[in-house]
């Protein structure tokens, strides 16, 4: 199902917050997929096009009937489009302000609808948190790299 908006959030389930790339990658291997990301991006966001420093995000997906947790790609984006994808950790700094902001000039949408968004996030955040013993699946990585976890 197409996403409704450009740049969106993504709720990742409490169980999974330390299960990201970096923590389990030796850091050449880290290197290595991280800059992969950067060169397909050719210099510019994937989200909305920004030019400038960019940073490595992990794009995973949810299957909550399976408890699986699938590396599904690693994106070059701008600092602010990479704040508002983690807009939980973004509100605890103190800049949810300018979450919301970049969120709604990249979709193009009001407040109204920045609000909503969050909220149907929110909800998936909750139920994702309800479903136990997540497995995390990296098949996307080692076809990519033939790079085996540590």
């Amino acid at each position: 199902m197409p996403e409704k908006y450009k740049l969106g959030f993504e709720m990742v389930p409490e169980e999974c917050w330390f299960s990201n790339l970096r923590s389990v990658l030796k850091p050449e291997d880290w290197d290595v997929v991280r800059k992969d990301a950067y060169a397909r991006a050719k210099g510019r966001c994937r989200i909305c096009g920004a030019r400038g420093k960019l940073e490595a995000h992990e794009k995973w997906s949810y299957d909550e009937e399976r408890a699986l947790q699938k590396l599904e790609d690693v994106k070059a984006l701008c600092h602010s489009c990479h704040e508002v994808v983690h807009i939980s950790r973004t509100q605890l700094m103190g800049r949810g302000m300018d979450a919301m902001e970049h969120f709604m000039k990249v979709n193009g949408c009001s407040q109204m609808e920045f609000h909503a968004a969050l909220s149907e996030a929110n909800e998936a955040y909750c139920r994702r948190n309800r479903v136990e013993g997540w497995v995390t699946d990296v098949t996307w990585l080692e076809n990519r790299f033939n790079i085996r976890l540590r």
